[in-house]
């Protein structure tokens, strides 16, 4: 399967850059315009044709935050050249870049990954009117062996893992649904280690769609490079 890798260099003194990083949703309804409208899933995370993923990476040292974009479809970022604030501060620091890839993976092969994702569980029975509810996996721990269920059920093993990231999502009246307004509350893991690939089919699958949930929240983005 072909698939392209987006990288966006966003500019920290936009304005509309650091709503969209304080409300990723908002950062989600903007990437949805380089693609067709009916390719493009833009009010839930379900999977949709355009199959787009994207994670922010913040470089403080470069003074930059880029953005990748994984899509099915090739994107068109014409639209961000243009784009500025109400003071002239521009979208973007520099042109958007994209290119083509194929994935060539093969059992055995060992790979370093990075996986911005939204570990949650299922309260079990006697959680009163909660039961069944999702929430977020708070314990390092527990957070590792939802890691290790994903690898298994996505082709792959976890040779060594860490949580180099964990923070919060917090926005009021974010999620509209049942013509009802819900406050969004998520919560962030960021993990970067080693994977062996199991099965190199059912691993492609899991890149494409993504692991675990929020993907309209800039979640689910499997990264690899060689190790």
């Amino acid at each position: 399967m072909t698939m392209f890798l987006s990288r966006l260099t966003l500019n920290p003194r936009s304005a509309q850059v650091r709503s969209e990083l304080a409300r990723p949703y908002e950062m989600h309804r903007t990437l949805s315009r380089a693609f067709p409208p009916d390719t493009f899933n833009k009010t839930r995370d379900n999977d949709d044709a355009a199959g787009v993923l994207f994670r922010v990476d913040e470089q403080p040292r470069e003074q930059s935050i880029a953005v990748l974009v994984q899509s099915k479809i090739a994107p068109d970022w014409s639209f961000l050249d243009d784009k500025k604030d109400a003071r002239g501060h521009a979208y973007l620091l520099q042109p958007a870049e994209f290119k083509a890839f194929e994935l060539k993976l093969a059992a055995g092969q060992t790979l370093a990954f990075r996986l911005r994702a939204n570990p949650t569980k299922r309260l079990g029975k006697g959680a009163g009117d909660d039961h069944h509810k999702r929430v977020g996996i708070y314990k390092e721990d527990e957070q590792l062996k939802w890691l290790q269920r994903k690898a298994e059920a996505g082709g792959f093993r976890i040779v060594r893992a860490m949580v180099s990231r964990d923070e919060k999502i917090e926005n009021e009246n974010t999620i509209h649904r049942d013509e009802q307004k819900h406050d969004l509350k998520l919560l962030s893991v960021q993990f970067d280690g080693v994977l062996q690939v199991v099965s190199a089919d059912d691993l492609g699958k899991a890149i494409a769609r993504g692991i675990g949930s929020g993907k309209g929240f800039g979640f689910g983005l499997l990264s690899l490079a060689s190790a």
